[in-house]
């Protein structure tokens, strides 16, 4: 008996030592060890962070040095720098006349259906939400001419977009030329005004300019009778030629700038806040 002990404990020794030395070392749980892991992160988190900030500075002070907001642009440049497409000046295309002419055939109806009684842009708080009725509807009666397709244009990605620019696009199918259409709404007499009023915010994947492509603008013009405007005209207009600045602005949400960390202090009359 005292035999079999001997040679079960012998045996079990052994493998207990082989345990031991197959095992994967691991560090010491001691307090020290710990601190000094927390004290590297903690220093590799601040290197980081000191990084970031100084690259950030830099960018900072090299679009101040750029004088961004003074130096113009021509859009046909900037279009085809951030597409990769060409834009192509509507006068060097035999098919502008066709085009032009199916615009004009549009526009003369929804002058006078816009301007009546029963327009549903005299429902509107605000003239500008107006013009998407004019989108839609040269975007309904273009596609259904004989000869030419018109459509909301997709982005990169391969999803039909209504936001951003442009609204629509207009394909000759003679000649298979791509045209693209943004309508406008203007206040008579604003022709020289120098307000903004076209915007183009360059994105990646949503990018809508997809094709070499004349790029247009119908300027669509309104009395000014608010809640019952009446439209009086239009101008198309080629972008190609149109000069335009960058305006260098840092912005910020609502939900950004009333967050919980910055708020120091609130005060309503009820007592609560509503929104939270």
């Amino acid at each position: 008996m005292r035999r079999v002990l001997q040679i079960f404990f012998g045996v079990l020794l052994v493998a207990l030592f082989i345990f031991q030395a197959m095992r994967e070392p691991k560090p010491p749980a001691l307090p020290k060890w710990k601190m000094q892991d927390k004290l590297l992160e903690r220093v590799n988190e601040q290197e980081g962070a000191r990084k970031r900030k100084a690259a950030d500075v830099a960018l900072v002070k090299g679009l101040l040095k750029e004088d961004l907001s003074d130096r113009v642009f021509g859009f046909g440049l900037v279009a085809e720098a951030v597409s990769g497409k060409r834009v192509i000046p509507a006068g060097e295309r035999e098919s502008s006349g066709r085009v032009l002419a199916a615009i004009e055939q549009v526009m003369a109806g929804l002058l006078k259906e816009m301007s009546g009684p029963d327009s549903p842009i005299h429902e509107l708080r605000r003239i500008n939400e107006g013009s998407k009725y004019f989108e839609d509807g040269l975007l309904e009666v273009l596609d259904a001419m004989d000869g030419i397709v018109c459509e909301i244009p997709k982005t990169r990605d391969g999803a039909a977009q209504r936001a951003g620019y442009p609204d629509l696009k207009i394909t000759d199918e003679k000649s298979g030329d791509v045209y693209y259409l943004d309508p406008k709404l203007m206040e008579q007499g604003s022709v020289d005004s120098s307000f903004r009023t076209f915007y183009f915010e360059p994105k990646n994947r949503t990018l809508k300019i997809t094709d070499d492509a004349t790029h247009l603008l119908i300027g669509i013009e309104h009395d000014g009778n608010e809640g019952k405007w009446k439209f009086l005209g239009y101008r198309v207009v080629d972008l190609s030629g149109l000069k335009v600045r960058l305006k260098a602005e840092f912005q910020a949400s609502n939900r950004e700038m009333y967050s919980e960390r910055s708020v120091l202090e609130s005060k309503f009359v009820d007592g609560k806040d509503v929104d939270r």
